[in-house]
């Protein structure tokens, strides 16, 4: 399988492996990429099959992954590295999808110093150093208001200079301390809304902890910037320059066009 992945994505033939009306149907899948302008969704194309090319890619549990699953893996996943390229991902070659949900044995310590062993079970998983785990459903059955390919992949963004703690390594230019500002106050708020039962426009884990709140956040300023900017404003502009990227922008467009 990985031999032929690499044949079929290998740099030399990228221009000729993927068919127009191949793309258009892995796309049609992946609505918010809409909100990118025609040169930027090029420049996505390449650098997914750049990704799958230099990535290697395993079914577990003898999910068999097609062409179009890797194509809409690698789009989601090069979405946050888009302006700054694959060096982001440069330190770690797996990702593993499995059908559905993921059980990972966990054990821990409680206070009293019992040992307690069980099974948990996520969406997905980034590893410090190691592979990303995706939890890949079909078409129709994604967790709604979830991305897991676009969560865990900003964890690994976050962990470039270590940890994940909800600071990822920023861009030249960019304030460390206006950062923590907006994210701060945007995380009390948040796990506020969360706490007393507010709607929440992005998904309530993020309260677990200023990492996750990162990764949620990412995932919506890709598919729902315009809310993600109603409510986080600051968030949002710290993410505009981060990932340079203003999907909101995309997504006004977009509407706007559906109605002229």
């Amino acid at each position: 399988m990985l031999d032929r992945i690499r044949s079929l994505f290998g740099l030399r033939h990228k221009q000729r492996a993927i068919q127009p009306a191949q793309w258009a149907s892995v796309e049609a899948r992946l609505p918010f990429l809409g909100f990118l302008p025609a040169a930027e969704r090029e420049r996505l194309r390449s650098l997914a099959l750049d990704f799958l090319a230099t990535k290697e890619f395993h079914g577990a549990h003898g999910l068999q992954l097609d062409d179009d699953t890797l194509l809409a893996i690698a789009l989601q996943a090069c979405l946050p590295i888009l302006n700054t390229g694959l060096q982001a991902y440069a330190n770690w070659v797996g990702v593993v999808i499995y059908p559905g949900d993921i059980l990972i044995p966990r054990s821990e310590f409680d206070d009293a110093g019992v040992l307690h062993e069980y099974d948990d079970e996520v969406l997905g998983e980034a590893w410090e150093g190691g592979p990303v785990l995706i939890a890949w459903f079909e078409h129709g059955e994604q967790p709604a208001g979830i991305n897991v390919v676009i969560h865990e992949f900003a964890h690994k963004l976050d962990m470039e200079n270590g940890g994940v703690d909800g600071l990822p390594q920023l861009r030249p230019g960019m304030s460390r301390a206006v950062w923590a500002d907006a994210f701060s106050k945007a995380y009390e708020d948040f796990c506020a809304d969360v706490d007393l039962g507010r709607p929440c426009a992005v998904d309530p884990y993020g309260a677990d902890s200023p990492g996750e709140f990162f990764a949620v956040v990412s995932e919506a300023f890709f598919e729902t910037p315009c809310v993600l900017q109603a409510r986080f404003p600051a968030v949002y502009e710290q993410l505009r320059q981060l990932y340079q990227l203003d999907p909101a922008a995309g997504e006004r467009a977009a509407g706007q066009s559906q109605h002229d």
